[in-house]
């Protein structure tokens, strides 16, 4: 019941679901209160309009994703650490197993393995029931790594977990059994703070090793870069809508996580 409130809940306090509730209520209130109507529409236009713009949705991905810059050289480990989150099961139509906008988790994580950075890779993630059928994140992410060479000896699945703190406590017994003390944990970048946190909370000595950065150095300079330019980042776009989606959620799962005591 947790799992399905903690996904539940908090669409109500994304952009897009606050609006809509916002909407409704005006929707009650337009024939007794059109003041109070007008008032509920107006904070739905500013939430879409503040959560839709470039400059404010690139801060706050910012905010997360660069706490944990990327090392100029990454040092060695026991295991490379991949959490899920990254594939589309192969469910028809899909001839095969898709890796989705997180996907550059998995590839990363192959270039590790390529450059010797450790032994094995460990692949973290079960699947959801009411997020469709098919094998857990794991397996599906193992699917993809041998389909490009990696060996299927250098592969451990842990297929059981379903969120972030599943992840550290079911990786934590893997790594006791196998006397591992470090590893390199491979998340998307906005990911890792939270995920770094809850690691070591396991007692885990976690390498962050981020990919999968959403704003970079040059998209920042892009927001101002023209006079044109800075004018239609302030219009509201779907993608910025997403991204500052992804962000908020990632706050909101630190809180939550926090109450829990699993950071």
């Amino acid at each position: 019941m947790f799992l399905y409130l903690s996904k539940l809940l908090p669409l109500f306090f994304y952009p897009l679901g606050l609006a809509c509730v916002f909407l409704l209520f005006s929707l009650v209130m337009l024939w007794k209160r059109p003041r109070i109507a007008a008032m509920a529409i107006a904070l739905a236009l500013t939430i879409l309009l503040v959560s839709g713009n470039a400059w404010v949705s690139h801060s706050l991905v910012r905010s997360l994703e660069w706490q944990n810059l990327p090392r100029a050289e990454i040092p060695s480990s026991e295991a490379i650490v991949v959490l899920g989150g990254a594939t589309k099961s192969a469910t028809p139509p899909r001839p095969g197993v898709d890796l989705n906008e997180a996907g550059d988790r998995v590839i990363y994580a192959a270039q590790l393995y390529r450059q010797k950075k450790a032994p094995i890779i460990i692949l973290s993630g079960g699947r959801i029931d009411w997020r469709g059928s098919g094998s857990p994140e794991s397996g599906d992410m193992a699917t993809i790594l041998t389909s490009i060479g990696i060996p299927t000896e250098a592969i451990v699945q842990e297929p059981d977990s379903l969120n972030t703190h599943e992840n550290a406590v079911n990786v934590q017994k893997i790594l006791a059994a196998r006397g591992i003390r470090r590893v390199l944990l491979v998340t998307s970048a906005m990911h890792m703070p939270r995920s770094l946190l809850i690691f070591k909370r396991q007692g885990i000595d976690a390498i962050p090793a981020p990919t999968d950065f959403l704003v970079s150095q040059g998209e920042m300079q892009e927001l101002a870069s023209t006079p044109k330019a800075a004018i239609l980042n302030f219009f509201p776009d779907s993608g910025n809508l997403e991204q500052f989606t992804s962000a908020v959620k990632e706050y909101i799962g630190t809180v939550v996580y926090r109450l829990r005591g699993w950071l």
